[in-house]
């Protein structure tokens, strides 16, 4: 696996590395002691896997504060998502800026979210499928979120976001 920073503090971008033979391919999705090395927590105890049928379906921007935060690592292994974080964490020097990375099957990029990072994506092409993993366990008076149009963030989607819950659209702006 290949790992390199974000722009955001804690942020990584972790690329699989297969090994291809007549068969196909062969690449780690996790490595507990990599991830150690580069000071990623790894503790993870949940697994998840989002489906959405349509284009420019969005899911998020949400996160968990103390006493449960999450971390996550997620990957796309259907379609296309553009995939986007925010740093939520009011001490971090990278605070309220964001970073959005685009995550396929054939890329093989992994994002891992910090604890206290807003966390959302937009699904780039029909019938898109995530798996993630999670390092805390859903706990729903510890959600927060922001909406994914709030001008103070300016996030640019890389096209406009067509399906979004009444839930995801009724998060306050900041």
């Amino acid at each position: 696996m290949k790992f390199e920073p974000t722009p955001l503090k804690d942020a990584w971008i972790i690329t699989q590395t297969p090994i291809g033979d007549e068969r196909g391919y062969f690449a780690r999705a996790f490595c507990q002691k990599e991830f150690e090395t580069h000071g990623i927590p790894s503790s993870f105890v949940q697994g998840n896997t989002s489906f959405s049928r349509d284009v420019g379906t969005l899911r998020g921007l949400h996160w968990q504060v103390d006493p449960a935060p999450e971390t996550k690592l997620m990957r796309c292994v259907r379609g296309a998502i553009y995939d986007l974080i925010v740093d939520m964490r009011p001490e971090s020097p990278t605070y309220l800026r964001h970073f959005g990375i685009e995550l396929t099957p054939d890329n093989h990029r992994m994002l891992f979210v910090p604890a206290r990072f807003a966390h959302g994506f937009l699904t780039l092409e029909p019938d898109s499928q995530a798996y993630y993993l999670v390092g805390g366990f859903y706990t729903p008076e510890c959600e927060r979120g922001v909406r994914f149009d709030d001008p103070k963030l300016a996030i640019e989607w890389p096209t406009e976001p067509q399906v979004v819950s009444d839930k995801d659209r009724s998060w306050p702006l900041l």
